[in-house]
């Protein structure tokens, strides 16, 4: 199976400029945990909840005068959408990384995750149980609107 099979097509980005509260508003506007970064229409960084909670929250920084660019991984390994899964395995087991851009000509294409593949290639996993399930914030969120 190839990753463009299951990679998530047109991933959320933001320019290394825009300011980690709108990488935080996106995060939230779409249900999602990371943000891609891109810096002259090419891939530059990736961004994760996590970031912004141990970078921003954690050492006291504004999210609305940090920039994206200050806190995003930089070092991001990327997979083309022709590869394998099974490549895109060793990968993230090699890097101990739970998401790969995935790039072609040097254009963000999509995002493949671990999650993806755990659904992808073993559904009946804890992992891809868990992955194909609605989000916990779901039933909180038709909560406040059925309100």
């Amino acid at each position: 199976m190839q990753v463009r099979e299951v990679m998530t097509k047109n991933p959320v980005t933001l320019e290394a400029s825009a300011r980690v509260l709108d990488a935080a508003l996106a995060m939230r506007e779409h249900n999602i945990g990371d943000i891609v970064v891109r810096k002259d229409g090419k891939l530059c960084g990736i961004l994760t909840d996590r970031d912004i909670a141990l970078r921003v929250v954690g050492e006291g920084l504004d999210p609305k005068a940090t920039k994206v660019d200050a806190i995003c991984s930089h070092e991001v390994t990327t997979i083309a959408p022709n590869q394998s899964t099974s490549d895109a395995v060793r990968l993230m087991r090699k890097g101990a990384i739970r998401r790969l851009p995935v790039v072609e000509d040097s254009k963000i294409l999509g995002i493949v995750s671990l999650g993806d593949l755990a659904q992808a290639l073993d559904r009946e996993s804890a992992l891809g149980e868990i992955s194909a399930a609605r989000p916990n914030n779901e039933d909180q969120e038709q909560k406040r609107y059925d309100a």
